[in-house]
Formats: C-alpha cells, structure tokens, sequence
C-alpha cells in the first residue's frame, strides 16, 4: 500500500508532515509519498536528522511539485490555477491509481474541490462531507459534516445520516448505529429551517434507508454514548469541532495544574497516574487522528491544519487502516444500491 501525504499543506509544513511521517513509517505496512518541493524537504530532513531520506529508509519517496495551495487561496481557482501544487499533484496521482490514500492539512475548501472535481465523487452523492471521530462515553462519535459545506440543503443532511449509518456498519460493527441531528433542542420544532426540514426528511426517509434516527440531540447529550453520530451543516459542524478540542485541553491543563499545585496534592495523585493517564489520552484529540471524506471515490484524509508531528504520526496510521478496509468501496457499493429507494 503506498500512501500520499500532502507534504506542502497545514500551518507547520513540512517539518511536522515530514517528523510525522518518519515516526509512523516504523509502525505501518505501507510505503509513504512526500509531496512537495523537492529541495525544501531534502533540506529539511537534512537539517533535522543530519541524514539523507535514503539513510533514513527506503519505504519513504519525494514526489516533486513546484506550488502550494495556501490556507487564504479560493478553493476552486487554487484548483484550477495551481495545477502544479503538492495538493493538485497528490489528488491526480490518487485518482490515476499511484497511491491507495491522500492526506493533506491543506485549504479544506481546496481539498473538497479537488478531490470532487479530480476524484469525483461517488455515483448519486451531492456533496461529500468530512467526517472525524470524537471521543464520547465508552464509544467514539462521528460528526457529519465538520466543516466542508458551510451552507448545505436538506438532501445533504439525509446523506450525511446515510454515509453515517453505512460507515459506522460495516467499519466499526455497530449492528443499528444511533443517529441524531445536531440542534439547539430536542422538540421537532426546534432550530433553523434548515435543521426543521432536515428533521422530516430525516424522519420521513429513515425507514426507506433503514437509518436509526433518534431525532435532535443537543451538543450536551452528543457524548452521552448514546449516540453513534451527529448530523449537522459543515458551519455549525466546524463550530462544534472546534469547541470540543478547546474543552479538552481546558481540561487537561486544569487538571495538570491542579495536580503540581503542592506536593501534597502531587504525592496523592501518584496511585491514580494510570487512570489519569488514560483519561488524558481520551480527551486528547490528536489521537483520533484525521477527518474522512465520505463521498468521494477514493480514500481522502483531512489532517487537522494546526497538525504537528504527532498528529500526523496518528492520521498516517488511521489513513492505512482506512484504506485497508475498503471503506469507500463499501461505501459506494451500499450507497448507490439505496438510490432510487423511495
């Protein structure tokens, strides 16, 4: 399996892309692909290991691009204009066959744009939707969309829930996924029009779809381990993203503090250091690795833009698994096979 990593794109390019990629290759199977400019990674890895890349290992390659698609650039004219980009590079390669999985913490509207207009997407799918696993009660939570259609119409909410519902099936085993719609109250007639006519549509169409829709559930009872996934619009999906990170490193560094504040209060955590150490990786986001793009024809992975070495460490060992699950064949096979359902 050979992955491509996007080597030019998120906010701590390379070296971060690069240490990540060092550190996961002793773990994975897979060969990985840095793509980017050539003479800056060399540089780079020189600069950091004091090695050349083929000291290093043999299961890591340079692919060259000449450009980079910045976080300001908009989306479709980076597409278009920056054909030459790590980005615009690593999508073609992916779509020609020359790697199983795409990573990048890129532009996210660029890395949409690409990936539905290089990639394409899947046969009856309006818009593609990144979906990244939180950590809930006992359980992980998947959030549909978190951030790659800002504005979106009913019909794309009922295929979040679908992706949802076929992901979480035949990838995580959950024999009748519980899933819930994002909303500032649980009544039917709660919320925006959007969220109040994506409510019946959901409801009206669940049976057809053989979905589990539970009705709306509020950001608090999101990580109750009731709920398998939440459905909402990439605005508020990004939002909500967002603030859940921040609360989990609130918590850790609260709780840190807390612990050094005395000796006494150090000496008396001592005994409890296993189960505080569980619960911070549990609230620790990087370990949850990066955002899947369901909708698309072929494995593509949103890194966190503000990834450091770690995280990418994470998301090329997720994305390996990703792509060995056959995840988006399912995916397809499945959804293509509901359409027409009335």
């Amino acid at each position: 399996m050979r992955i491509l990593l996007d080597c030019m794109g998120g906010d701590n390019a390379p070296e971060a892309n690069i240490r990540g990629a060092i550190k996961a290759i002793k773990e994975i199977n897979s060969e990985i692909v840095l793509i980017g400019k050539e003479e800056v990674i060399k540089r780079k890895i020189k600069e950091m290991y004091n090695k050349e890349l083929e000291e290093i290992t043999d299961k890591i390659t340079i692919r060259n691009s000449t450009e980079t698609i910045e976080m300001e650039d908009i989306p479709t004219q980076a597409i278009k204009q920056k054909k030459d980009s790590s980005m615009v590079v690593g999508l073609k390669m992916l779509k020609q066959e020359e790697g199983d999985v795409f990573i990048s913490a890129g532009n996210s509207g660029a890395l949409l744009t690409g990936a539905t207009l290089l990639v394409g997407r899947i046969k009856g799918v309006d818009r593609p939707a990144i979906a990244p696993m939180l950590p809930s009660y006992k359980k992980g939570l998947m959030l549909l969309d978190a951030g790659a259609n800002t504005n979106c119409k009913p019909i794309n909410l009922l295929q979040f829930a679908q992706f949802a519902n076929i992901y979480l099936k035949n990838i995580y085993k959950i024999e009748k996924p519980a899933i819930g719609l994002l909303n500032i109250g649980t009544e039917e007639t709660k919320g925006n029009d959007l969220m109040k006519e994506s409510y019946k549509l959901l409801k009206e169409k669940a049976e057809d779809y053989n979905i589990n829709f539970v009705g709306n559930v509020e950001g608090r009872e999101a990580f109750s381990g009731e709920i398998d996934a939440v459905i909402t619009d990439g605005f508020t999906g990004n939002i909500f993203l967002k603030t859940v990170e921040g609360f989990g490193k609130l918590v850790k560094r609260s709780l840190t503090e807390s612990l050094k504040k005395n000796i006494l209060s150090t000496l008396a955590c001592i005994p409890a250091l296993p189960g505080i150490k569980r619960f911070s990786k549990t609230m620790d986001y990087k370990e949850y690795g990066g955002a899947l793009f369901l909708g698309v024809k072929k494995p593509v992975v949103k890194a966190h833009g503000s990834s450091d070495e770690y995280l990418f460490y994470f998301t090329l060992k997720q994305a390996e698994q990703f792509a060995n699950s056959k995840a988006v064949e399912i995916l397809a096979q499945e959804f293509e096979k509901n359409q027409g359902k009335s």
